[in-house]
């Protein structure tokens, strides 16, 4: 059960589980032929129909504030923490729901739905989940000039289709409506070219490589374009030449280009990979960006003693949550301005006493290194976003001691609270990290948590201990 203990199931939860329960212990080898096709078949549909109660529910648990009553910040937030989804999946589904479910007023009025027939067609178990995100994307792709009765009819055109097609048929057919409506390619103005602009970096893989994708405005294209051509050329920047010349304006050698150039064995793709590294590595050494939560802006990356001395092993941490194999980072900190942080036994340094509240750049570039971001339970929000937080108030008696500071971002520092919905902090006498004490209609036991997912080499152990406490095969009576 997903549930935690402090949640009950309504009676119509429960006679689904019940059902389901029936349905998995069915003896699949006694049905017939006909029996175990009519069986997929309703399995399916009831899925889809679950799919449309899901909505429902998430339109509900936005419209009550249910995410701050468990301490999340969005709805999002909550069913990463509540069905342990990853974020694609509870940002999928979330998405769904502002199509899909059927929303209210302040007063309790229905609004529209944005979708209705598709929202009838999945209700209806005629389309599943990638059924809707198909038309949902054929939609956005229609632009704001079409009139809305045009917009209206392709709708219901799309879900019409879909009940007796697949996904893939239903792009088809989006193909041929988009054609339709917009056959010179005329109509898209400023208005779509903003809602369509969107950078996204993914997450990084087990090669620690980050896949990267988008759409650019036409103007940040021509200003790119531009940049590129001069630091994505051949033979510039090139990290695989230790003599490709770098670096910008008009003082490069010219020969050493052509040299160079004539050496540049990369592809066109590589080349402008490696001019945005190289005009990223110039904006950050230019110092014109500034500071950022007390800290000059630059790269701040973290590491063992050990690892460093070793010039090896595993990867290390960057303050916004990204990782950097060990040998990269030593690389990368060659160009950078170092900083030595020295950890006391408890490994938490620097002692301020009541003598400021502020913490100084020194503790923040250690609590970065120590919690890696947010220290509340279930929050990935990186150390770049995040501020310092006393353990306990400043203005309670609480000191600026590394051991009674934590790292805390803006959404999850606001849940602290002396209340009954409050939450409170304090310092593990074991781990000397900030461990969090939930509300009691969070957790009645009010138990401490201390936030792991910054730290997967704790999860990593956690994991390997249960396992060598669990008894064996030869343990049992």
């Amino acid at each position: 059960m997903l549930a935690t203990p402090v949640l009950e199931a309504t009676p119509a939860v429960s006679a689904l589980t019940d059902a389901v329960a029936t349905v998995c212990d069915t003896d699949l080898h006694r049905l017939s032929d006909t029996e175990v096709l009519s069986m997929l078949c309703g399995i399916e549909t009831a899925t889809r129909r679950l799919t449309h109660t899901m909505h429902q529910l998430l339109v509900a648990t936005e419209e009550r504030s249910l995410p701050a009553s468990r301490g999340q910040k969005t709805v999002k937030k909550l069913l990463i923490e509540l069905l342990h989804l990853s974020h694609a999946d509870a940002a999928a589904r979330v998405a769904a729901s502002r199509d899909l479910g059927t929303w209210h007023t302040p007063t309790g009025q229905e609004l529209p739905v944005t979708l209705p027939d598709t929202a009838t067609a999945q209700r209806d178990g005629a389309i599943g989940a990638d059924h809707a995100r198909t038309i949902r994307t054929v939609l956005r792709k229609i632009p704001d000039a079409v009139p809305a009765e045009e917009r209206t009819l392709a709708e219901t055109t799309l879900a019409e289709v879909a009940r007796t097609a697949t996904p893939e048929d239903v792009a088809r057919v989006g193909d041929r409506i988009l054609a339709h409506l917009d056959p010179d390619g005329t109509l898209p103005d400023d208005r779509d070219r903003r809602r369509r602009r969107a950078i996204t970096f993914g997450r990084p893989d087990s090669a620690g490589m980050t896949p990267v994708s988008g759409y650019l405005t036409p103007t940040a294209r021509a200003m790119l374009d531009a940049v590129l051509a001069k630091w994505a050329r051949p033979g510039v920047n090139n990290p695989d030449d230790p003599a490709s010349p770098t670096g910008m304006g008009d003082k490069v050698d010219a020969d050493a280009v052509r040299a160079a150039a004539a050496r540049d064995t990369r592809s066109e793709a590589q080349r402008t990979h490696d001019g945005l590294e190289a005009m990223a590595r110039a904006l950050l050494e230019s110092g014109t960006l500034g500071s950022h939560r007390g800290l000059p802006v630059t790269v701040i990356v973290s590491m063992s003693l050990d690892q460093l001395e070793r010039a090896a092993g595993g990867v290390a941490t960057t303050a916004t949550g990204g990782t950097l194999p060990i040998s990269d980072a030593l690389v990368l900190a060659q160009r950078a301005h170092p900083v030595l942080v020295v950890f006391d036994h408890h490994g938490r340094p620097l002692h301020l006493g009541r003598e400021r509240r502020l913490a100084s750049p020194d503790q923040r570039l250690a609590l970065i290194a120590a919690d890696g971001g947010c220290s509340r339970p279930g929050c990935d929000a990186p150390a770049s976003r995040c501020a310092v937080h006393h353990v306990q108030d400043w203005a309670k008696g609480g000191r600026t001691d590394i051991e009674h500071l934590g790292l805390a971002c803006d959404g999850c520092h606001v849940l602290i609270d002396d209340g009954p919905f409050g939450w409170a902090t304090i310092t593990d006498p074991t781990t000397g990290c900030t461990a969090w004490i939930p509300p009691a209609h969070i957790d009645p036991t009010r138990t401490p948590r201390v936030n792991d997912r910054h730290h997967p080499d704790r999860l990593l152990d956690r994991a390997r201990k249960q396992q060598q406490e669990e008894p064996g095969d030869d343990d049992v009576p």
